[in-house]
């Protein structure tokens, strides 16, 4: 069918945006590789290089809703093109560190350009991706992220060996600069000024709507607080993963960089796997009991009690294989959460999409603060390895709960000052 042609307009654009999350978090995880060569060379304690970690979601977490409001107002496009020159720059000035502050300095540029990216994707989608293939297009995009944090492990131990690790960051900002470029030549704003599109395409995507009035700020932001807090209950994990995972199996089994970096991109490529099943999961759930409780709420609440029970057997064994499968049996489940989890702004505030998605993102912004440095002064207080993963478990058995306030099923009415009923056809399949 023609709909499906990988060189299709829709196809065009979910392929540039897979293509974006892959560098964003190629550019934002290359740090905890690079720092087994960062941190020797400046003398930094595990607390240090956890700070270098965090600087990058200091500015991320402001941005998160400032750029899903700029995305909104302005456009995915434009939005993108400047985010992803800085956040290219801010990659290359990396590589040319000196010590700590300059470090930090760097990382922090780098969430300035890289915190509007998700939210602005997230627009993009709301108008270039049919409402029935919405967890699959965030799952689909999300596990090229985590290609992104498999491939990276290797990819710069390679470039570390052979170069140095200045030379990782050199390369990872050219590549970025590149999609950019591209970026500029395959998008437009709205689908029916694509050169490529086709009728076909333009009757399965979502009708075009007047741009959206004021931002309703205080009424967003309390019917996504709860989806919010979820969010933040699954960044924890995922920051402590993308973090110290490498660092992990370096220190923690006292394996060489390179085998340290295999075991590392096993894990990451369980979430690659996590991610496209979400996403695949949760709009065939929809697609036959029509509930969007079921499809986001349910399934976001089963995958995270999954993801707690796997963490389990890494606080009674130290055996190198189990830990590797447990910890990549947990970044699948919490991974299977993605699609649901960022179909629900689109689901809840299709107009405001950009906006509440960022504001959904704050949450994982908050939790990439807090969750490196914590654990790496765990590590160096106390010396185990395993302990930060204790957070993990007590987060994912708060988010079980709290995801069955998130409420997808209930549409965000435009100028009210909040909404509890489901939009009509939302809730129970007709």
């Amino acid at each position: 069918m023609k709909r499906f042609r990988i060189t299709s307009a829709t196809s065009i654009v979910l392929i540039m945006l897979c293509i974006m999350y892959f560098i964003t978090y190629l550019d934002r995880v290359n740090v905890s590789t690079a720092a087994a060569g960062f941190g020797k060379e400046f003398h930094l304690s595990n607390t240090e290089v956890g700070l270098v970690f965090s600087a990058f979601a200091y500015p991320y977490l402001v941005f998160q809703i400032i750029g899903g409001w700029v995305s909104d107002r302005f456009g995915a496009k434009r939005t993108l093109i400047f985010c992803g020159a800085l956040w290219a720059l801010a990659t290359l000035l990396t590589g040319f560190a000196g010590g700590l502050a300059s470090l930090l300095a760097a990382r922090v540029l780098l969430g300035l350009g890289e915190g509007a990216t998700f939210p602005a994707a997230t627009a993009a989608m709301s108008r270039w991706v049919a409402k029935e293939k919405r967890g699959f297009a965030q799952g689909i995009t999300h596990a090229a992220a985590r290609i992104g944090n498999a491939v990276a492990p290797g990819a710069i131990v390679l470039v570390m060996a052979t170069y140095g690790w200045r030379e990782s960051f050199y390369i990872c900002g050219a590549i970025s600069l590149v999609w950019v470029l591209v970026w500029c030549f395959t998008f437009t704003e709205h689908p029916k000024d694509h050169r490529r599109i086709t009728q076909d395409e333009l009757d399965m995507l979502p009708q075009p709507k007047p741009k959206a009035a004021n931002v309703p700020w205080k009424a967003l932001f309390k019917r996504m607080m709860p989806v919010t807090i979820v969010y933040f209950c699954y960044g924890w994990t995922l920051w402590l993963f993308l973090s110290w995972i490498p660092q992990y199996f370096l220190h923690s089994y006292h394996l060489d960089l390179k085998k340290s970096a295999i075991f590392a991109s096993a894990v990451f490529f369980a979430g690659v796997i996590g991610d496209t099943l979400g996403g695949v999961v949760t709009d065939r759930i929809f697609e036959r009991t029509g509930n969007l409780r079921r499809a986001r709420s349910v399934m976001v609440s089963v995958c995270m009690l999954l993801t707690l029970v796997s963490l389990v057997p890494l606080m009674f064994t130290h055996n190198l294989y189990l830990s590797m499968t447990c910890l990549a049996a947990g970044f699948f489940f919490a991974e299977m959460t993605i699609g649901p989890m960022w179909a629900i702004p689109m689901d809840i505030a299709p107009e405001y999409s950009g906006t509440a998605s960022g504001m959904m993102n704050t949450g994982s912004a908050l939790a990439a603060i807090i969750s490196p440095v914590l654990s790496g002064f765990l590590i160096d207080r106390f010396g185990s390895w395993e302990l930060p993963f204790v957070g993990s478990m007590l987060l994912m058995a708060l988010g079980v709960v709290l995801a069955f306030r998130m409420q997808p099923e209930s549409r965000f009415a435009l100028g009210a000052a909040d909404n509890t009923r489901p939009a009509p056809g939302l809730g129970v399949k007709p």
